[in-house]
């Protein structure tokens, strides 16, 4: 049997995003050991239990010094922290990715943390969530037929980017490329505005003393629009703060797309609001059958 691409990969976060990275990486015969860091022994013994990690990894400067590939899996926030404790020791052939949901801030991080080894680290987001989280939230088919985005930094070489997209294309992936500039102001409007709009909504039942009434008669509409608000609230704080900028300029646009149809249903413009609705399915459908 052929050498697996991967002679050994170390994962900071056994969670969702690392955890189905080694699952998939294992299914495709990719990847040779996996060795898995994380702030929860508990999830660390889990993920060794199903098979996620080879191992649980004692020593940082040891795993990362001989590693093919180092992921960043935590949520973004910590991830600077981590970028601390591996750039002393990070192989001359190691390469670094993460899985982070905003990358302006990851690779400010990077140039700020891993010095000259700034050149290794591939950022990456992969468009797979999940409300549920942990080890046992991780399967191997996450990826599969999924996006995901690259923003290689202007000193990364040809070779390792190449390398960074085989391993999500091991996973299953479709891999694209954009700046971290860009993505961030995409994954504002399409991801973090969401979020945020169903976190918002939730919270503002959550508030009110017939709330329990309320949720008794929610039915479809509800629980789709607020599905994404199941999803992990330490996590969706460190996003929403690492893109900010972006996410309040879609929030403005969005407040005044929300007085436009509040000045229509004033108005009893019914028009405007079949308008704005038709619109809106159109475009919907469209995206759907895509």
């Amino acid at each position: 049997m052929s050498e697996p691409q991967f002679k050994k990969i170390v994962i900071f976060g056994v969670g969702l995003i690392g955890g189905s990275f080694a699952l998939a990486l294992r299914k495709a015969h990719a990847v040779g050991e996996v060795v898995g860091f994380g702030r929860s022994e508990a999830t660390l013994q889990q993920a060794q239990q199903l098979g996620i990690i080879n191992r649980i990894g004692q020593d940082v400067a040891a795993e990362v010094s001989n590693a093919d590939l180092v992921l960043l899996a935590t949520p973004v926030g910590q991830m600077a922290e981590l970028m601390v404790r591996i750039a002393p020791h990070l192989g001359v052939h190691t390469l670094v990715t993460d899985g982070g949901s905003t990358k302006s801030d990851v690779v400010a991080a990077a140039r700020a943390n891993l010095g000259s080894k700034v050149v290794q680290f591939i950022p990456a987001h992969p468009i797979a969530g999940a409300e549920k989280s942990g080890a046992g939230a991780a399967q191997a088919d996450l990826y599969q037929g999924r996006k995901v985005v690259l923003t290689p930094l202007p000193e990364n070489s040809q070779e390792a980017v190449a390398r960074v997209r085989k391993a999500w294309e091991l996973c299953g992936a479709a891999v694209s490329e954009l700046t971290a500039e860009q993505h961030d102001a995409v994954f504002a409007a399409v991801s973090h505005l969401p979020h945020l709009l169903s976190f918002a909504l939730v919270h503002d039942l959550a508030q009110r003393d017939n709330r329990d009434l309320l949720l008794s008669f929610a039915a479809s509409g509800f629980r789709d629009f607020t599905r994404i608000a199941a999803s992990s609230p330490e996590m969706w704080r460190d996003i929403c703060l690492a893109n900010r900028e972006a996410l309040l300029r879609e929030l403005q646009i969005y407040i005044a797309e929300l007085k436009q149809m509040s000045a229509a249903l004033e108005a009893g413009d019914a028009v405007r609001l079949e308008q704005t609705f038709r619109a809106a399915r159109e475009l919907r459908a469209g995206w759907t059958e895509q």
